[in-house]
């Protein structure tokens, strides 16, 4: 019998959400509850001058008991944070305001090329995948962000824009003080 988050101290079980930030969709991902497995929900319209887009990833994120979210952050190939890595890693700051969980950032270089590899391997035209490819890095930043988790790594980086103590006793993946 293998052990899954919910027998290491300091990883509690629950649905986790994942997050692909782009510039004019956001892609969304949940998992199940026992987070071993990933799947799409929904494509949002990136909400530029709002934040409706925040509230419906709240309002999901509390529809499901959320534990965690994580946002994928996407570093250039030689791990530094460039412009759209800096705007993710805003957003995400955005989104933890929205939100009585913790958000952390996965490291998500190429997960939107793998997206559209998966999706034209599926025999996705093109031009359908616009409405889907959000969703599909959403369901692999978030499977990736899973399979750590597994591995007794932790789902992410915390923000560290995040006050240290009134968040880090809910983080799932933070370890156990005591």
């Amino acid at each position: 019998m293998s052990s899954g988050p919910q027998d290491r101290p300091g990883v509690a079980p629950g649905v986790l959400l994942g997050v692909d930030v782009g510039e004019v969709r956001v892609g969304l991902a949940a998992s199940d509850p026992l987070g071993m497995l990933a799947h799409p929900v929904a494509t949002l319209r990136r909400d530029q001058e709002g934040s409706a887009d925040l509230e419906e990833i709240a309002d999901e994120a509390r529809r499901r008991g959320a534990v965690l979210v994580v946002v994928g952050m996407p570093r250039s190939l030689d791990g530094t944070e460039r412009v759209a890595a800096q705007r993710a890693r805003r957003y995400a700051e955005r989104l933890q305001r929205c939100l009585e969980v913790p958000v952390r950032l996965w490291d998500e270089r190429m997960s939107t090329v793998d997206a559209h590899r998966a999706l034209h391997g599926s025999g996705v035209p093109g031009r359908e995948q616009r409405g889907v490819v959000d969703q599909v890095a959403a369901v692999l930043i978030l499977q990736a962000a899973l399979d750590s988790r597994r591995a007794g790594r932790p789902a992410g980086a915390p923000l560290t824009a995040r006050k240290p103590r009134a968040r880090r006793s809910r983080d799932p993946d933070a370890k156990d003080a005591t």
